[in-house]
């Protein structure tokens, strides 16, 4: 009995753990747009869960429309590609570094 409730919990914990979101922290260079909040340069933690992704640094918060996303390759490093859009640049995607993933951005 004891052996059955113990293998329960540990399987409820398992799916609890790759259902919780992942974070990640994300350096961006140049005063950016993302779902129309202009994000400035600096550090940024963004939290993904399923298809929304929340950038936060400071008070200040955005949520954004994602997709996730496998390339070829490992990345080497993490890197946030833009569009540039009426003289603005928009956050595209973010390729993580030593991963295959890319978190693409809905337009914006």
């Amino acid at each position: 009995m004891k052996m059955t409730t113990l293998l329960v919990c540990l399987g409820t914990l398992t799916t609890a753990l790759a259902a919780a979101a992942s974070r990640y922290t994300i350096d961006f260079r140049n005063p950016a747009l993302v779902a129309g909040t202009e994000l400035k340069p600096g550090t940024y933690t963004m939290e993904v869960n399923g298809d929304k992704a929340m950038l936060q640094r400071g008070k200040q918060q955005v949520e954004v429309n994602v997709k996730m996303e496998e390339g070829s390759e490992k990345f080497s490093d993490t890197t946030v590609r833009y569009t540039m859009v009426d003289g603005k640049y928009h956050v595209a995607e973010i390729r993580l570094r030593g991963t295959k993933t890319k978190i693409v951005f809905a337009n914006n």
